[in-house]
This record gives C-alpha cells, sequence and structure tokens, in this order.
C-alpha cells in the first residue's frame, strides 16, 4: 500500500489557506473559487487550524452567527489529526473512517507540507487497484 508521500507527488504540494482573524465570509468565497472543502488556517506561517464545510454548517449556520462577523478562529478546528508524509494510506482511511473526518493536514517537523482528502485517497487506491489488475492480465495472457 502506498503512503501519503505518493500521493502529494502526483497531487502536489499546493494548500489554500487563510488568516485566524479572516472572516468565514471571505473564506467561503476562497473555498467556492478553488472548489474546495476545506482551507487551512495558517498564522505567522506556522499551522493553526483547519476550517472546513462541517465547521461553517455546525458552528455557523446552525448557531445563527453571521458568516460577515464570525471570524475563522472563532469557529476553526483548532487541533486536527494531521499526518506524515510517510503515513499509509491505509492508516489514513482508518483515521479518516473512525474520526468522521475527510481531510488530512500532512505535518513534517511541525511544518505544512500538504493536505489530503477523502477523494485524494479514493483516487489513490482506483489507480492501484488498476495498475494491479492491468499488470495481472498480462501476467495471465502473457503479454
Amino acid at each position: 500500500m502506498g503512503t501519503v508521500r505518493h500521493i502529494l507527488q502526483k497531487k502536489g504540494n499546493s494548500v489554500f489557506a487563510v488568516a485566524p482573524t479572516s472572516t468565514v465570509y471571505s473564506a467561503l468565497e476562497l473555498m467556492v473559487e478553488r472548489d474546495v472543502g476545506s482551507l487551512l488556517v495558517t498564522e505567522d506561517g506556522r499551522f493553526a487550524g483547519i476550517f472546513t464545510e462541517r465547521d461553517y454548517a455546525r458552528k455557523v449556520i446552525l448557531k445563527g452567527k453571521s458568516s460577515r462577523e464570525t471570524l475563522i478562529r472563532d469557529i476553526m478546528s483548532e487541533h486536527p489529526v494531521t499526518v506524515t508524509q510517510d503515513t499509509t494510506v491505509e492508516a489514513c482511511m482508518s483515521l479518516m473512517t473512525r474520526r468522521y473526518i475527510r481531510h488530512l493536514p500532512v505535518v513534517e517537523e511541525d511544518r505544512l507540507v500538504g493536505l489530503v482528502s477523502i477523494g485524494d485517497i479514493v483516487k489513490y487506491i482506483i489507480e492501484e487497484q488498476k495498475f494491479i489488475i492491468e499488470n495481472l492480465e498480462h501476467y495471465i495472457t502473457g503479454h
């Protein structure tokens, strides 16, 4: 089974981030613009947390708060589950399933190096299975 490093090599390490002082509204605009379901929160170059669509739904909408007035720092998840580049895809799947999360920030020595989503994990597994099937077909047919 592959590792997060394999996913990031294909996907890239770019992440979209906001400051804790950003408004929820401006973060949502960025999420729509970039077509992503989460943003990492950074402060002074350090990883501070994550803001997700789930945070918005549960901590803004359902509590009757205003997106234009609420700051990211007030609703972000401050201590999200993180992984390293050496974490296996299988371990990521297990974490995501057990913790009911869809995004895993990738951290190495307190430095943010990427983000993997459930979609990235599924895509990797499908590609890996396709590769295995093709190799088995070639082996069986002798081509």
